[in-house]
């Protein structure tokens, strides 16, 4: 009787474990798919971006505006997303992200120019729920894995970023709409991540953000924390960094020399060679309690990736590209793993996230806007690439102070 009794427990914990493993493979697999829609719809305008002047005749500022866009809407609504997701849950306010970004997408495929900026401002507000709550469902539901699913997280991002970039030009050659194809092909994406997302949402698996408990004891308050200024400072400087780039890359590779085509390839690499330090650079990040030596060497390469750049050869543009790609990659890794790191719980995670992620990328936005305007009055890109260098020179300063082996309050 004994031996029958222990064996159905036996059966019943084999099948609770199965259950479990599936339901956190199937959460997994919505987080990856999520992720991906995260970059590849901003990362797809940069190689197409002298097809849309060319075609509505735009300048370079209104065209910088078009990677400005979702940076600001990521300001305006990065600080409202840890309260949605109090009110509704991670789940749910995570599935309303998506849809916002279907929509903002398919919008874009419109003949009509207005509906191209609104599309991308749409899905700006809906990639910044997503950029703020992510971190958040990884420190809650994966406590023990942080560093591996914010790696898994990252490569996605990354990658889908980058083929994002590679394709957009022959897509928009391959189709009779041209550019617009390149930009709208991304809400296939995004209809599978509401499909993988919606059985989470079903499950109700609505769990309080915010878990009030004795050990957390009163509300830090972020903004008297120097910490959190330097690891906000962190995120709106590589962000600036970045987004500039993968506006303008191929433009300044164009004047280089480099063929449309093969500038939209370049940079599609710098985004590649990101993907692997991506997924290291949070593992290691969090097998370590002090970060500087990984700042110190992802700043470097960001430095001396963009001093390449200003040389004008080939080989050494390449070099260059590969280098700076290393750099944004580890660079994203670190700061959203600073989210996790420097903060005591969930709810300090959203909250950090938020505030780092709104005025981070108020700061990004000036960037895209900025370089066009700065090309179109000294009708070149050599100063432009010089405060990319310096930008990087102020990441590593900001960077050092944020590595350090010590938690917000």
């Amino acid at each position: 009787m004994s031996s029958s009794i222990q064996q159905h427990s036996s059966i019943q914990a084999e099948e609770e474990h199965s259950s479990t493993s599936k339901r956190f493979g199937l959460l997994l697999a919505g987080i990856i798919v999520i992720a991906a829609t995260m970059r590849s719809p901003i990362t797809a305008i940069g190689p197409v971006v002298e097809m849309i002047r060319s075609d509505t005749g735009i300048g370079h500022t209104m065209a910088g505006l078009l990677t400005s866009l979702p940076l600001l809407a990521f300001a305006a609504v990065s600080p409202f997303a840890p309260r949605l997701a109090k009110r509704l849950g991670l789940e749910s306010a995570l599935l309303i992200a998506i849809i916002i970004v279907t929509l903002g997408v398919a919008l874009r495929l419109s003949p009509s120019v207005l509906a191209l900026y609104a599309g991308t401002a749409i899905l700006g507000c809906g990639i910044a729920l997503s950029n703020v709550l992510l971190p958040s469902l990884i420190k809650r539901d994966f406590p023990l894995r942080v560093g591996i699913v914010t790696g898994l997280y990252s490569v996605s991002m990354n990658i889908f970023g980058a083929i994002a970039s590679g394709m957009s030009v022959p897509v928009a050659g391959a189709t009779s709409i041209g550019w617009r194809a390149s930009l709208g092909m991304w809400a296939i994406l995004s209809i599978l991540a509401l499909l993988l997302w919606l059985p989470q949402v079903a499950a109700g698996r609505q769990r309080m953000l915010y878990v009030t408990s004795q050990s957390e004891g009163t509300p830090v308050r972020l903004r008297t924390s120097s910490l959190a200024w330097f690891i906000t400072l962190f995120m709106g400087l590589q962000s600036l960094i970045f987004y500039t780039t993968i506006t303008w890359l191929p433009e300044i590779l164009a004047e280089q020399g480099f063929s449309p085509t093969s500038a939209g390839w370049m940079l599609s690499l710098m985004q590649m060679v990101s993907v692997p330090v991506t997924f290291i650079v949070p593992i290691l990040a969090g097998r370590t309690r002090d970060q500087r030596v990984l700042t110190t060497v992802t700043c470097s390469s960001l430095i001396v990736g963009y001093a390449l750049l200003l040389s004008g050869l080939p080989s050494l543009v390449t070099i260059g590209v590969t280098l700076a790609g290393i750099g944004a990659g580890a660079s994203f890794g670190l700061v959203t793993m600073f989210f996790v790191l420097r903060t005591k719980d969930a709810r300090q995670a959203a909250s950090l996230s938020g505030m780092a992620q709104s005025i981070g990328y108020m700061l990004a936005a000036v960037g895209p806007l900025l370089f066009g305007m700065l090309h179109d009055w000294t009708k070149g890109w050599t100063l432009p690439l010089l405060i990319q260098v310096l930008l990087a020179i102020a990441l590593l300063i900001a960077g050092i102070q944020a590595s350090k082996n010590r938690m917000i309050g």
